[in-house]
This record gives C-alpha cells, structure tokens and sequence, in this order.
C-alpha cells in the first residue's frame, strides 16, 4: 500500500475512554468519533486505557509509562511519528500500523490500535481509519445510551 495515499481512510479522533461493563466484567474501551458523529469502540488493555486517558486529562504521571519512554527514545534517535492506519478487523480484533519516518524513509509497523492511539496522541499525529472498517464496527452514540459506561477519569 502506497502510505502516501489515504482515500480510503478517513481521520478520526478519540472521543474518551471508558470502562464497559461487559457481563459484569468491566472492561475499558476507547471510543473514537468520525466527522458524522459515529463511534468506534475498540476494546483495550488497563494500562492502555490509563495512558490514553492520562494524555486526553493532560496528566503526567510521575515515571514516564511504557508510550513516554518510546516517545524518549524516537526523540533521540530523531524518529518522528507520521500517523497511525487501523486497516484491518478480523474475529472482532482490529488490527493497526504504526507509521514512523527516520531521514526521509517512513516505516510500517504491525501494533495494536491502543499502542498506536497512545503514541498518536501525545504528538499529535492523525490516527486513521479503513473506511470499509468504520463502516463496518461503527455504532450510533444511541445505541451506546443504555449502556453501562463509566469515565474512568471523571
């Protein structure tokens, strides 16, 4: 896939995140938005959902977690982060790259959407989404209405 092309990708933001009580198992998401207003949850990790969440509160926590000391390290080895694509969902698990560029070559690297989304976020950088996968997982913020969602952060 030519990178440098995004028609089929559509730029999203994070909305929040969430804890989900999934039969009675809470289980934090983190809900992303396309222009329409349409939601994509994607279910992650707790300790992702604490450093997507701590950037979205503007917290700093007082050890860098695991995403502030890749973040140090792509700093001083002068890599910057480009983008992230989520391409692909398969058996309800969605699939993301990691996009990176070092002295004029960018670089694809397989990563899970909550990895990419937590990097994404602390510099800025566009996080988008297959247009045929946002089609295909979005949920209307209705639907989401009767659900047992919590902000984890207030």
């Amino acid at each position: 896939m030519d990178i440098d092309t995004y028609e089929d990708f559509e730029e999203i933001r994070v909305r929040d995140v969430y804890i989900v009580d999934v039969f009675t198992d809470p289980t934090p998401v983190v809900l992303l938005e396309d222009l329409q207003g349409n939601m994509l949850p994607i279910y992650i990790g707790h300790l992702e959902a604490l450093s997507i969440g701590n950037v979205i509160k503007n917290i700093s926590p007082p050890r860098p977690l695991a995403h502030d000391l890749i973040l140090t390290i792509f700093e001083r080895l002068d890599i910057k982060i480009e983008g992230v694509l989520i391409d692909e969902k398969v058996d309800k698990i969605y699939y993301a790259r990691l996009l990176i560029k070092k002295d004029n070559t960018v670089m694809q690297f397989d990563a899970r959407p909550s990895d990419c989304i937590a990097l994404a976020l602390r510099v800025g950088a566009p996080i988008r989404v297959k247009k045929k996968v946002l089609e295909s997982s979005e949920v209307e913020m209705s639907r989401l209405e009767g659900a047992q969602v919590i902000n984890i952060f207030g």
